[in-house]
């Protein structure tokens, strides 16, 4: 038999930032780096613009190097997480609840989106900055019909798509959802091999598992520094006004994701009978380094560690779904997604039909599965919803100010989505995976 040590014995990596209390040091770093900001600002008179940009750019470095170490990682840990979940369940486990898993994520998607759509239809975020003269080039851009009946008309070609034709390829531009079906159709057909030939597979993907892990603590040592160095390179080039003016919209994301998080603890205790306190109060650690890190696959060995010995969820669920769910099940920023696309559009004065919402709700489905689960992602992905809903991107450059924030909370809501998903499907599915 293989010895098969699954990722969430990996958590030993990131057990000393919970000691060291990262997230506290994050909102420090956020303070800290708020004042730094606005005493380098030009607007203050104590530096040229010319002087307070530069020093931006240096702000800016620790943020990008931390960036750039978990882009770079992030396609081998999801690669070799998802294997090591299969063969690490029975094939008939994976036929039990494999489909039903992804039904789940859909669905869970769809409140995100419906519950972002009411909420930012009530509260209207956009109206403000629109009164206020609104976005960069503002009211010159229509919805374009042709665009919206061209991607319907497309959607068989969507789902045919959704298979890669060069893995490689997809590997090489990031494309998440490419990655992961790629990465589930091999393991399953590992999971067909002969146990001796599987072996130095397995033996591999536990080695790159580790090394992703030793890169990951280094990259988490930066986090502080980084989440300083953004907040103040941001204050420094934008005024204080702006940033405050676009309060109200972070107001009503924070409000959405603070809806979809009570739908997830109704959810526990409707379906499992989880005490929704006991509940939180278990999956505290993931939820406090996911919100350090805004990076739900960075926190996946802590989040398999708490589904197994604090949510009591049979291993060979939560190495499954964890991985599967750190890629593709997005919600909170699928509700990002969807306020943003709103917002943008009341901002820049467009009205949408219903038809247009229900575009703009299929489309941030799709894409939110697709979104890297790295900080950033969701507005990397986010281009591609305005664009199809023929709402200008040139507003995006202001959201990408903020995104860092607002990635927190929603890195904490994605990890929270996924720990309920274990404990939902460990209640229907556990006695069939051992």
């Amino acid at each position: 038999m293989i010895e098969f040590r699954p990722l969430n014995n990996l958590s030993i990596h990131l057990d000393r930032l919970i000691k060291g209390r990262l997230w506290l040091k994050v909102i420090i770093g956020l303070v800290l780096g708020a004042g730094v900001g606005i005493i380098l600002n030009p607007s203050t008179g104590l530096l040229s613009e010319n002087i307070s940009l530069r020093l931006a750019d240096w702000l800016d470095l620790p943020g990008q190097i931390f960036m750039r170490l978990v882009q770079m990682i992030m396609i081998p840990l999801i690669f070799a997480s998802i294997i090591t979940g299969i063969v690490s369940n029975s094939s008939e486990n994976l036929k039990n609840f494999g489909l039903r898993l992804f039904l789940y994520f859909i669905f869970t998607t769809i409140i995100a989106i419906m519950i972002g759509l009411v909420v930012t239809l009530i509260l209207k975020p956009g109206q403000y900055i629109f009164k206020l003269g609104g976005f960069p080039n503002s009211g010159e851009s229509e919805i374009i019909p042709n665009e919206q009946t061209n991607l319907i008309e497309n959607i068989p070609n969507t789902i045919s798509n959704l298979i890669p034709n060069n893995p490689l390829e997809s590997i090489l531009t990031g494309e998440m959802l490419g990655v992961v079906i790629f990465t589930i159709i091999i393991g399953v057909a590992i999971t067909q091999l002969r146990q001796e030939t599987a072996s130095p597979i397995i033996r591999f993907s536990e080695a790159i598992q580790k090394i992703c892990m030793i890169v990951v603590s280094w990259a988490m040592m930066l986090v502080p520094y980084a989440v300083f160095g953004l907040i103040a390179a941001l204050l420094s080039r934008t005024s204080v006004g702006i940033f405050l003016g676009l309060g109200y919209y972070m107001f009503v994301v924070i409000l959405g994701l603070i809806i979809l998080l009570v739908f997830y603890l109704v959810l526990a205790l409707v379906v499992t009978k989880k005490n929704p306190f006991k509940f939180l109060k278990a999956i505290r650690e993931p939820q406090l380094l996911a919100f350090s890190t805004a990076s739900s696959a960075a926190v996946m060995p802590l989040s398999m560690k708490t589904a197994d010995e604090k949510l009591g969820v049979s291993s060979n669920i939560s190495d499954f779904v964890i991985p599967v769910g750190a890629t593709i099940n997005m919600d909170g920023t699928a509700l990002f997604q969807c306020v943003t696309t709103l917002f943008m559009a009341q901002a820049y004065g467009i009205e949408l039909s219903i038809m247009s919402l229900l575009l703009i709700t299929f489309t941030v489905v799709a894409a939110s599965i697709g979104t890297p689960a790295i900080p950033g992602g969701g507005v990397i992905i986010l281009a591609s919803v305005l664009q199809s809903a023929g709402i200008p991107i040139d507003g995006l450059i202001i959201i990408i100010g903020i995104d860092r924030i607002l990635g927190m909370f929603r890195s904490a809501v994605n990890v929270t989505g996924d720990l309920t998903a274990c404990i939902v499907f460990d209640k229907f599915y556990a006695a069939k995976s051992k």
